[in-house]
């Protein structure tokens, strides 16, 4: 009787100890945050667009929701559906009004939001609905089809549809400072 409940003892505490991995693992796996109110995909790898909290130590969106009067602190941000696309997202610069753009690889620079994310009677959003794994979806890789050309494509349509100066230009997030890869000059 003494063995069975050591056993029993054993097990259960190797069967807590292995589940509080798994939850703790699973906490620091979490690649992505829903951005209300259509619930699309907002990047919490990215260094620049969700950047550690001090107080927490986990990365933080910049933003908290993404919709048509959204202002970026910094652009391009991304934005992701996994089942459409992948965006780019801009703020429309003052002179032309006001309001999010994104970029998508086919329909280029528009305003925000995506005509699937709303209703297209009432203009209510419509959430994306996902499985219970979302936030563990993988970030998509810088070098993967033409996401390294993505983000250069897509700041070279912005800057030459409002005619941003070369300083405004520089001051667009590189592929590079938005997948947190280290600088190649020294």
């Amino acid at each position: 009787m003494y063995k069975e409940r050591r056993f029993l003892f054993f097990i259960s505490f190797m069967l807590i100890f292995a589940l509080g991995l798994l939850i703790t693992s699973m906490a620091q796996a979490q690649n992505w945050e829903l951005m209300p109110p259509y619930n699309v995909l907002w990047p919490l790898w990215s260094p620049a667009l969700s950047p550690k909290s001090p107080t927490t130590g986990l990365p933080t969106p910049l933003v908290t929701s993404l919709t048509k009067n959204t202002i970026l602190p910094v652009q391009p941000a991304i934005a992701w559906d996994p089942t459409t696309s992948f965006w780019a997202l801009y703020n429309t610069p003052p002179l032309f009004g006001s309001g999010l753009l994104f970029f998508d690889r086919v329909y280029g620079l528009n305003p925000w939001p995506p005509a699937n994310l709303k209703n297209p009677t009432t203009g209510a959003p419509i959430p994306i609905t996902y499985t219970v794994t979302w936030g563990l979806l993988p970030a998509p890789s810088v070098t993967g089809g033409d996401n390294a050309y993505f983000i250069p494509l897509a700041n070279a349509t912005y800057a030459l549809t409002y005619g941003l100066t070369t300083a405004q230009y520089l001051s667009l997030l590189t592929s590079a400072q938005i997948w947190g890869l280290p600088s190649i000059v020294p």
